[in-house]
Order: structure tokens, then sequence, then C-alpha cells
């Protein structure tokens, strides 16, 4: 029996602990770490599906595999990032466990990968080719060597075809309608929403069904971003579409030479027009049912709009997950 089919047999998700010596990151023997999820919220939010759907939404993995093939700097970088998260994988391996025995499809709002490797692009096209996976792009997924330089759309450009060929759905903007509700993912992983992913996102809603939207980067609420100020000292509210007023007391060094502006959260952090006008817009759409989203590592849950309410879910390499019945 093939391997694949084996492990369909079992139960439709794999896990990492059943890949064949991939390394889990600096290329020493796996340790022991945590085998079961350390944090789950259960939650139940009415969308108006014609019948129930469950999920396990999950955000933050961050996964940092490289192998033989990456070169000798991604290794370095590898090894140095399993120190900031080194039960990635053993939380991940859990996640999966927890959604197959669950019948659970999983939500993944982004940072599946922390940078890209070519073991972390083979590894995930495996993981999300089997089960029941969507999922909304990270600003991890396109990174290099993490901080290495200003990320906009030419630097994902340099990885989105290579990345976009490991995920089940378009990245940009995607549609899935499930049990008569439409889940809506994009990406807003430099702080941005172009206007072109308005209007496809306006379609979506123009379709009259029920919309819970998925995105890596929360999107502006007030007590989440003073939250958030408060507890890194001002330095950034890490929301997508925070008003100017707030963006422009972000952390900002103008010392900094001209090629190294970007560096400063008042500028990574500033919301463009587009951007401004798409969440003016979304505040304002009756269909809008919830928001899933991660980035900033911790749940948090806040009314985005009259009828949505935005959920933030603690990261996945920290054991974090919110369970969900849409009903």
């Amino acid at each position: 029996m093939k391997r694949r089919e084996f492990l369909q047999l079992c139960g439709g998700m794999i896990i990492a602990s059943q890949l064949p010596e991939k390394v889990y990151a600096s290329l020493l023997e796996p340790v022991a770490g945590p085998t079961a999820l350390k944090n789950i919220k259960k939650l139940t939010i009415a969308v108006g599906a014609t019948s129930p759907i469950r999920a396990l939404h999950l955000s933050d993995s961050h996964l940092t595999r490289v192998d033989e093939r990456d070169n000798e700097r991604k290794r370095a970088l590898a090894a140095s990032r399993q120190r900031v998260f080194p039960w990635a994988e053993h939380y991940f391996d859990a996640a999966i466990r927890y959604a197959r025995e669950n019948n659970l499809m999983v939500l993944h709002t982004g940072d599946l990968q922390d940078f890209v490797s070519e073991a972390n692009i083979e590894f995930i096209t495996e993981q999300l080719g089997i089960g029941r996976w969507y999922v909304a792009a990270g600003n991890h997924e396109y990174s290099q060597y993490v901080g290495e330089a200003k990320e906009d759309a030419a630097y994902k450009a340099q990885s989105y075809r290579k990345v976009q060929s490991a995920f089940p759905n378009d990245l940009t903007v995607a549609s899935q309608v499930i049990n008569g509700v439409n889940f809506v993912a994009f990406d807003d992983v430099y702080y941005n929403v172009t206007a072109e992913q308005h209007a496809a996102i306006k379609r979506e809603f123009e379709k009259g069904l029920p919309v819970v939207l998925m995105c890596h980067v929360p999107l502006y609420t007030p007590e989440h971003c003073r939250s958030i100020l408060a507890g890194n000292k001002g330095l950034a509210g890490y929301m997508t579409g925070a008003p100017r007023h707030i963006t422009d007391t972000y952390q900002q060094d103008p010392s900094r030479p001209a090629s190294e502006q970007w560096r400063n959260r008042s500028v990574q952090q500033r919301a463009d027009e587009p951007t401004l006008a798409f969440i003016a817009w979304l505040k304002e759409q009756p269909l809008l049912k919830a928001i899933l989203c991660g980035h900033t590592h911790s749940f948090y849950q806040e009314r985005f709009s009259p009828t949505a309410i935005q959920y933030t879910v603690e990261a996945g390499y920290m054991g974090g997950a919110y369970e969900i019945e849409f009903v």
C-alpha cells in the first residue's frame, strides 16, 4: 500500500512525525515536546448556515523546516528561529491530530511557515493535500530570511508562485461556499488591501450569502488596538486599516537613512486610501457575520461591525486554537 493511501485510511490528515526523515529545523534530532494543544477555546458563531459547520481555526504555526536542498544561510536561519518557536511542530502535529479525531475542517489564517524553504514548501504541500483545509496567507509565507528587506508587492513576487503552489486556494482572494455560507479569504499581510481585492470581495458579497472573512492581520478595532499598544509601550498596533492619527504615533526614527525608513512601524503599518475605503465599506455590509484572523499571537474578540465580531486566535506554535461551530 502506498504511504498516501495508508494515511488517508488512518484518518485523512497526516502529522509531522509521520514524515520520513525531514528534520524539524536545525538538522538536529527531534526532541520530546507537547503532544496536545495547550489552549482550545470553543465557540458557536451564528452565521445562518443551512447546517452546522465544524472547524478548527489555527494561525501562526511558524514551521521552520530545512533540509539538504536549502543553503547554509537558510539552515542557520532555521536554527535561530527554532529557538523562538521550539514546540511549533509538536503543536502542529497535535492540532492536525485533534482535527482528524474530531472530524473538523482546518481554517488557517497565515504564517503556516516562518520562512520560504524547500523543506517547508514540500511539507506544506503534502499536509494541505490531504484533509479539508482552507487558508489565508500570512506575511511570513513570503519571507525569505525574516526581516532582511522591505516587504512589499515586489518582495512578495519573488516567492509568490512557489508559495501559491503549496496552498489549496488562491492566496490573494478566495471564496468557498460551505452549507450556504461564503468563506472569503484574502491577503492583507502588509497591512493594506488593494482596490482590486476590494472589488473581488465586493463581488463575493453580491452573491447574497452570509460571509465569514479570513485574513492574517486583524482589521482595526479600537479596543484591540489599544490593548496591543499598551502591551508594547506604543510600538505599533499591528492591525490593518488603523486610522492615520493612530499609526502616526507608532515607532518612528527620523534619523534612519531614507533607505531604512521602511523599518519604522509608523511606515510599515500606515494604511493607504484603498485600505481605509475598504474598511469603511466593510463595516456597512450586513452580510458580514464574522472575521477570523491571527498575527498578534493572542486570543482577542471584539465587535467589528453591527453584524460581525472579529476573532483573533492565539498562535499555533503556542498551542492555541479555536474550535468553532458555525450555525
